[in-house]
């Protein structure tokens, strides 16, 4: 009869380093913030995003996945992707609104709050395929790359940059607590096998990330928010249409 084993009592050090090195960019981004660095708190959202990304694909190789890490990932993702791009949009652009401008920044902390616990709760139930809501990460970064796009913006737009902000401010959070889809990548397979033509897309799309690489972060993400919105809004119900029009024709042809 084999010795049952006891549950595993310590952490694992690899994959939650990740997490508290995205924890620590997201700190830096709002000490940048206050000294008026706005790019490096910027990046510093990148940097937590591309971590937070490595964290959990790290501890899924190395078979150390833990609740802690799940637990550490999302307080970590609360402050990366909820205070960091409050402080950022305050600070850059919103203060001048004053007490607008603070509740309209609240926005990204309360809806990144929002939005972690529904994952939390309904990441048993959801299909892999999809996010529902836009990804915290996702968020955090749009208000980032849009700070830095902003030198490719028209001189005679940035008179209305506190606007534009004031825009980004409310769809960004309120986008992270929707009902919308985002494609989630995570069948993709990016290791598996693909078509000739996706190498060559992909090699196109890296070849215009390095000419311009903040415009283009831009562009994608602002692509991927849209998309979403089209998928849910305008292909969802017209397929469920498609879906009802050919069961009410099966069964009437049953029915002859």
């Amino acid at each position: 009869m084999s010795e049952r084993k006891t549950p595993h009592k310590g952490v694992y050090i690899l994959p939650n380093l990740f997490t508290a090195g995205s924890l620590f960019a997201a700190f830096m981004c709002v000490t940048y913030c206050f000294k008026g660095q706005f790019q490096a708190a910027a990046l510093s959202i990148f940097l937590s995003a591309v971590l937070d990304g490595l964290d959990g694909k790290v501890a899924r190789l190395t078979n150390t996945a833990s609740q802690f890490g799940i637990e550490f990932d999302s307080l970590a993702d609360m402050v990366a992707f909820g205070l960091a791009p409050a402080v950022l949009a305050w600070t850059w652009q919103l203060e001048q609104y004053g007490r607008f401008g603070t509740a309209i920044s609240f926005l990204f902390v309360a809806c990144a709050a929002l939005r972690l616990a529904r994952f939390n709760v309904d990441v048993a139930v959801v299909s892999k395929r999809f996010f529902i809501g836009l990804p915290s990460p996702a968020a955090g970064c749009t208000l980032a790359a849009f700070v830095l796009f902003v030198p490719y913006l028209p001189y005679s737009w940035l008179d209305y940059l506190p606007q534009f902000t004031l825009i980004l401010s409310i769809l960004a959070p309120l986008l992270m607590v929707s009902r919308v889809r985002y494609f989630s990548f995570k069948e993709y397979g990016f290791v598996k096998a693909h078509p000739f033509r996706v190498l060559v897309g992909a090699m196109l799309f890296l070849i215009l990330l390095f000419s311009l690489p903040f415009f283009w972060i831009f562009i994608t993400i602002f692509v991927y928010i849209i998309s979403g919105i089209i998928y849910t809004y305008g292909y969802m119900p017209n397929r469920k249409h498609s879906l009802l029009r050919r069961l009410n024709k099966s069964g009437d042809d049953t029915h002859e």
